[in-house]
This record gives C-alpha cells, sequence and structure tokens, in this order.
C-alpha cells in the first residue's frame, strides 16, 4: 500500500544551472544577446531571401525554411531558460513539460528531414543540373518541407506520448534547462522496456535515416565532382555543398550523442553543456554558415541595405 502515499508530480523544476548559481545574471546577460542577435540574423536572412527575385531558388527557400525552423526552436527553449535564471524556483507545469518537449521535438526532427532534403537538392544541382529546374520545381519543394514537417510531427506526437503517459510519483527536479527526453525519463517511477524501444528506435529513423539519405546523395555528389575536367570546376561544385556539410555535421553529432548512445552513459552535466550548444550556438551559427560563406546572398545583402539607405522616391 506504499503506492497510496505517493503524490502526482504536477510540476517539474529545473537544477540545469544550479552549479552555477553565482554565475546565472552573467549567463543570462550572454543568452539574451546571443538569443537577440540569432533572432535578427534569422530576420535579416529570410527578409533578404524573401525581397530579392534572384534568391528565390530551391536552395534559398529551404535555408529560408532553415532559419524559421531554427527561430522557432530557440523560442520554444530559450525565453524560458532566460527568465528560470533571474527566478527562485525555476519550475514548469507537467502540461508545460509537454508542449515544450513536443514542440522542441517537432523542430528538431523536422530540421533533420530538412537537411535530408537540402542533400538531395546539392545532387540534383550538381548531377542532373539540366534538369535541375524541373525536379526541384516549387511544388517539389513545398512537398519535401511538408513530408520534412509531417515525419516531425508524428515522431515528436509518438515520443511526446510515451513519455508523458508514465507515472511520476517520486522526484520532480529536473537535471535541465528544458524538457529533454533523457531528464524526463530518469523521473519516471518506472518504465517498460518496450517504451525504451520504441523512443529508442524513433531517434535512430529521425538520425540515422537521414544521415543515410545524405550520405548517399554525397557519394554521388563526389563522384560527379571529380569527373568535372576543370579544378575550377570542381571547387566551384564543392563549395556549393561544403556549408550543408559543416551544418550535417554539427547538428547529427550533437543530436547523435544525446539520444543514440547507452542509458548507462547518461550524464545529466554533460547534456546540458552539449544542449546549450544546440538551442543557442547551433540556431545562431547554421544560418550565418550558409548565408556568409555565399557571395550570391552577401551580394544581395548588400543590394538590400543599399536600397534602404538611399529608398528610390
Amino acid at each position: 500500500m506504499e503506492w497510496v502515499n505517493e503524490t502526482l508530480v504536477r510540476e517539474f523544476v529545473f537544477l540545469g544551472f544550479s552549479s552555477l548559481a553565482r554565475l546565472q545574471r552573467l549567463l543570462f546577460a550572454v543568452f539574451l544577446l546571443v538569443y537577440l542577435f540569432t533572432l535578427g540574423t534569422n530576420a535579416i536572412i529570410v527578409s533578404t531571401i524573401v525581397l530579392d527575385r534572384a534568391l528565390r531558388t530551391p536552395m534559398y527557400f529551404f535555408l529560408a525554411v532553415l532559419s524559421c525552423f531554427e527561430t522557432c526552436y530557440t523560442f520554444v527553449i530559450v525565453p524560458k531558460m532566460l527568465v528560470d535564471l533571474l527566478a527562485q524556483k525555476k519550475a514548469i507545469s507537467f502540461l508545460g513539460c509537454a508542449i515544450q518537449m513536443f514542440s522542441f521535438l517537432f523542430l528538431g526532427c523536422s530540421h533533420s528531414f530538412l537537411l535530408a532534403a537540402m542533400g538531395y537538392d546539392r545532387y540534383v544541382a550538381i548531377c542532373d543540373p539540366l534538369r535541375y529546374t524541373v525536379l526541384m520545381g516549387y511544388g517539389v519543394c513545398v512537398g519535401l518541407v511538408a513530408a520534412a514537417c509531417a515525419c516531425g510531427f508524428s515522431v515528436s506526437l509518438v515520443t511526446t506520448s510515451l513519455v508523458f503517459h508514465l507515472p511520476f510519483h517520486s522526484s520532480n527536479q529536473l537535471h535541465h534547462f528544458f524538457c529533454d527526453i533523457s531528464p524526463v525519463l530518469k523521473l519516471a517511477s518506472h518504465h517498460s522496456r518496450l517504451s525504451q524501444l520504441v523512443i529508442f528506435m524513433l531517434g535512430v529513423f529521425v538520425l540515422v535515416i537521414p544521415l543515410l539519405l545524405i550520405l548517399v546523395s554525397y557519394v554521388l555528389i563526389i563522384s560527379a565532382i571529380l569527373k568535372i575536367p576543370s579544378s575550377v570546376g570542381r571547387y566551384k561544385a564543392f563549395s556549393t555543398c561544403a556549408s550543408h556539410l559543416i551544418v550535417v555535421t554539427v547538428h547529427y553529432g550533437c543530436a547523435s550523442f544525446i539520444y543514440l548512445r547507452p542509458k548507462s552513459n547518461y550524464s545529466s552535466s554533460q547534456d546540458a553543456l552539449i544542449s546549450v550548444s544546440y538551442t543557442i550556438l547551433t540556431p545562431l551559427f547554421n544560418p550565418m554558415i550558409y548565408s556568409l560563406r555565399n557571395k550570391e546572398f552577401k551580394s544581395a545583402l548588400q543590394k538590400a541595405m543599399v536600397q534602404m539607405s538611399y529608398p528610390v522616391n
């Protein structure tokens, strides 16, 4: 009858930065500046792509969607984290935690499949350039983004349902700064091996399958690039893929470390550190990597800035 005296958890208390109590105001200032800079950078990228007709191509369409995903992703996590850095009690309701987990999983999973779509875009552009405009028409691009969102929605819905249907009777102290899967699962009173297996397989589906598709795309891309006789042509072709490769490496590297390693290797401090990188720093750097390495985008941005400075009456 011991279970009768146990109370259901109605809220979770974040302990992610509890060991850095003296630095929390400094962290608040740093994270706020990075967050505002991220919002500003992504807003500039999206508005430049929308306003400049020369950038209305599949690659920039996907980049605009990527920037929107990054902005929404940070919005789900960072504002709450900033409030908690200044608050005495860093709590979130049970329902609020479920909504936060669903939202960031939806955006993160969609992000993974979007990177696969961007890899396919680079494959078509380099391996079949004569049919690029046909194979990557506007309808196809919208369809790929819709498919990425549908996969992200399905995975996040199933995962969140599995996690929050578990019983939470004991501790409500979450050793993290947002409602990630592993820290929340650790607080569950008990959970079946089946639910753990399903969650792990969904992680494999979201991370491994898109990554395999990207690897296949790049094997074909490298094969096509090596057949280009001119060294200048090879460099130009590869440079269009370099930004995507950097973003893929950072995204799948961080996500695989968090979600695909054995449970016995779980470390709340390591997870919090890695999570700071992909929730705060990665959304800042990813769009910048794409835009600042691209001469066409920089030219369009300079053109837009000149038009704003010297508007035509």
